[in-house]
């Protein structure tokens, strides 16, 4: 098999492993397993993983000095905050509303990318951006009865500001991935964004009633772990590495896609023609700020 087709495969494979992570969540969280715990789980565990990976190798662990500091930010910015009020906002929502809010986050990069990078502002990301956000607002209007949602409200706005976090991450980590390799800086940003994790998710570990936990509850907390968290992140840079940045991440519009179906079969929760009409404006939203990239492409 071709290398190309293994990164595609691999990249889709990462899709497919967030998506379940939606669902899994829900399974632990936050009825036995507080959200800052399953994240400090799902990082420590990647953490050791990913450093497994580097001692089989024969690659540096050494950073620049004067690129430590962005290593900070894009840790905050990427591992603590932004992990840390996904899974707390999804506690809080349905894993549809999660998922379909998540795909804000190429439209919050275009509107950082216009502010920060001062790149041109067109008529088709002006129209773009209106469509997305009346998308976002569609969703967050909706209040829904039943299990899987305790407030909506207030979970939603968390999964927002999770994808304005990750807007601003992926700022942040781009001159860094042209210096080092993908893998190099996962490695260091799972590091130094576990310290971070610590004080919030180690009270709620010592929380856990450990006589009330399943064996099935335990293999949720792994399957969020390594395929979900170690091997998603590990498949997306090799991605990176094959077929760029640019392909990788058009994979995201694939996993509201199993996120849903995944939802639908194991939550019961519901796909209404008001979600798609939200889904629908969201994706062309996407797809029109970025209309203009792929043409000169």
């Amino acid at each position: 098999m071709k290398t190309v087709t293994k990164a595609h495969i691999a990249v889709l494979l990462t899709n497919l492993f967030f998506a379940a992570n939606y669902s899994l969540v829900k399974m632990v969280s936050p009825s036995l397993v507080g959200p800052f715990a399953i994240n400090l789980f799902r990082v420590g565990i990647s953490l050791l993983l990913f450093w497994g990976v580097w001692m089989v190798g024969s690659t540096s662990a050494r950073i620049r000095r004067k690129d430590w500091m962005r290593f900070f930010w894009c840790a905050l910015a990427g591992v603590a905050i932004n992990q840390m009020l996904f899974i707390k906002g999804l506690t809080l929502t349905s894993t549809i509303h999660a998922s379909l809010l998540t795909l804000v986050t190429p439209l919050l990069v275009t509107v950082f990318a216009l502010w920060v990078l001062k790149e041109r502002f067109t008529f088709f990301k002006a129209l773009g951006l209106a469509l997305g956000i009346g998308g976002s607002v569609l969703i967050i209007m909706q209040k829904e009865a039943g299990q899987q949602g305790s407030d909506y409200l207030l979970g939603d706005m968390l999964i927002v500001l999770n994808a304005i976090a990750y807007a601003i991450y992926f700022i942040l980590v781009k001159p860094l991935m042209e210096t080092y390799s993908p893998l190099h800086v996962i490695r260091w940003i799972f590091s130094i964004g576990f310290i971070m994790m610590l004080p919030f998710g180690w009270n709620q570990v010592a929380e856990i009633n450990w006589q009330v936990i399943h064996w099935q509850h335990y293999l949720a907390i792994l399957v969020i772990a390594i395929p979900g968290t170690f091997f998603a992140y590990y498949f997306n840079a090799y991605g990176i590495q094959h077929i760029g940045a640019g392909i990788t991440g058009t994979y995201i519009y694939t996993q509201p896609v199993f996120t849903v179906l995944i939802a639908v079969l194991f939550l019961d929760e519901s796909f209404t023609w008001q979600k798609a009409l939200a889904a629908m404006l969201i994706f062309s939203g996407v797809y029109l700020v970025s209309f203009r990239k792929q043409k000169v492409l």
